[in-house]
């Protein structure tokens, strides 16, 4: 989850991006980011958040891939139905390095994890 927060971030050291810990209150004028492995498990989890949301502004849904496959056909199903209720839905492919490096600033070192992170900045940005 860090990574992707320093996916982000965009080199800001924290100013554009940061973790929102459980029951910390989402900043003001803040994009809420929510998080999640492309699994069925994963996107069931955004749901229920989803149900419980309340009025704070529609978040937007990364979907991490957690294999070099497209996500199954039960997931899928699930962010469509969701998209109402998101401000977008941005997803990171299977990127194999994140598996072996010890945190964000080790990953960001790599050619795949730097365009995976120009691509989602671009979709969330509207570019």
């Amino acid at each position: 989850m860090a990574t992707a927060a320093r996916m982000l971030d965009d080199d800001a050291g924290g100013a554009h991006a940061r973790v929102v810990m459980p029951a910390e209150p989402v900043p003001y004028g803040a994009q809420p980011v929510l998080l999640t492995e492309s699994t069925v498990y994963g996107v069931t989890c955004v749901e229920e958040l989803l149900l419980r949301w309340g009025p704070l502004p529609k978040p937007w849904l990364v979907l991490i891939s957690d294999a070099p496959t497209r996500p199954v056909a039960d997931a899928r199903f699930v962010v469509r139905a969701l998209e109402g209720r998101l401000a977008g839905v941005a997803r990171i492919p299977y990127l194999p390095v994140l598996r072996a490096v010890k945190g964000p600033d080790e990953a960001m070192e790599h050619k795949d994890v730097q365009a995976a992170a120009a691509k989602l900045r671009r979709t969330m940005e509207g570019r």
